[in-house]
């Protein structure tokens, strides 16, 4: 059995996933130690008889990401290839613009999956539901389940809770519906063409009619392509007897901005217990001491008088002097935290200081901090449409002076501070 799967890369501009997407893009960003792409690269590579991972996204591929694909086919022992769209396209109209590639080795199922998500990734469990629920040419979403409010924030499923049929799908919507949301990880048959096809089809003679009406599309044709699997695809689909649901008890959580980065890394940090014990620090002589789960890059010098976790990643060539206490935080390549300074809930950029016995600290935003599997709304971050800073985030190359507080603030690179802050985005 042949299958492919197809990772998409995520948000065109990644606005909400700034300052740190202004150096790397958001499906590179570090999460729990390793690129937030590996995590799905490593649940593919799982799969019997996976044969090719094809990334597919708006971005212009650089040197960056073309390293990351070399080292994670070689690591993984398996094809991977970058196929980039000429506009954004929308997840259906994507798959759709590049549906002969993804045909060509005639795969009997391929996944879908979305990059910024955050999952335990049951690829499996989807191969063995699809066999044992609807045709071999049905379709799966992996769902999961949230409450009330929350579930507005998603797509919502109603289901035959006997068959785990999809009998009603809305994107988004204004009232409840259900408690079942997408997680944006699909199992598809290539039949699923012949669909986004049909939605091809009507788009392009929406455009007709336009023309024939004297109005112009400001898309030109590109218009006909931009298709959404969910507004355009699945609602159609649904009650069809093609498109089912399978619900995961796994964790599961989307990474929108930068402040659910550090949600999903305490998620995967949990997870390696079982997955990954290797990446897992422990407490050892002459070593920090070690609070919960708690990633460390072996290149960071940490002195031994340091307190790191829980839920903490240190990334490549940090260093952390003495008395220097650490939770709840992503610490990334290069940083440099200086004696008795303390860093919670938040993300040390990319060779930043924090100066002695500075305070750089942000307020959790998800339900229990002592709960790994407990779900966050992702979207709590953002409120009609306006970003209110719950955790801190310091941009690149950013310093902070001895014995100030950064308080629920973002830093926005290459910035010197000279006194506190708190609630503020400095520009």
């Amino acid at each position: 059995m042949c299958k492919y799967n197809v990772l998409r890369k995520g948000e065109k501009k990644c606005t909400r996933f700034r300052p740190l997407s202004f150096e790397v893009p958001k499906p590179l960003f570090p999460v729990a130690g390793v690129p937030m792409l590996q995590h799905h690269i490593e649940a593919c590579a799982k799969v019997p008889n996976m044969k090719e991972i094809l990334l597919m996204g708006f971005y212009q591929p650089n040197e960056e990401l073309n390293r990351f694909l070399l080292n994670a086919q070689q690591e993984f022992k398996i094809s991977i290839r970058y196929l980039q769209e000429y506009a954004a396209l929308g997840t259906g109209g994507g798959i759709y613009h590049f549906r002969d590639q993804i045909v060509s080795g005639s795969p009997e199922a391929f996944f879908v999956m979305n990059a910024d998500v955050c999952s335990a990734f049951p690829l499996e469990e989807m191969l063995s539901f699809q066999k044992e629920h609807g045709e071999p040419n049905s379709f799966v979403i992996l769902g999961t389940t949230a409450n009330r409010k929350q579930s507005m924030n998603y797509g919502c499923i109603v289901e035959n809770e006997e068959t785990n049929e999809v009998l009603h799908y809305v994107e988004k919507p204004s009232t409840f519906v259900s408690d079942i949301i997408n997680c944006g990880i699909y199992l598809f048959s290539p039949d699923i063409f012949q669909h986004i096809g049909g939605v091809f089809q009507k788009n392009q003679e929406e455009m007709l009619l336009y023309s024939f009406d004297g109005e112009e599309s400001t898309n030109g044709w590109h218009r006909a392509e931009a298709i959404r699997l969910e507004q355009d695809v699945f609602t159609a689909l649904a009650g069809q007897g093609k498109l089912y649901v399978y619900k995961t008890l796994g964790f599961w959580s989307q990474i929108k901005s930068a402040g659910s980065a550090i949600y999903a890394s305490r998620l995967y940090l949990n997870q390696y217990h079982k997955t990954h014990p290797e990446r897992l620090a422990t407490n050892k002589k002459g070593g920090p001491k070690i609070s919960g789960n708690v990633y460390i890059h072996p290149t960071a010098n940490i002195d031994p008088t340091a307190t790191l976790g829980p839920n903490v990643s240190i990334g490549t060539g940090v260093t952390i002097s003495a008395g220097v206490r650490v939770r709840e935080s992503i610490v990334l390549h290069g940083a440099n935290l200086q004696d008795h300074c303390c860093v919670l809930n938040s993300i040390v950029g990319w060779d930043s200081t924090v100066g002695k016995w500075a305070r750089v600290e942000g307020t959790p935003s998800d339900p229990n901090p002592n709960d790994p599997l407990a779900k966050m709304d992702s979207e709590t971050l953002f409120r009609e449409g306006k970003l209110t800073p719950s955790i801190t985030i310091l941009g690149c190359n950013v310093t902070i002076p001895s014995e100030v507080i950064i308080l629920n603030s973002i830093v926005l690179p290459h910035k010197d501070l000279n006194r506190s802050f708190k609630n503020q985005i400095i520009l």
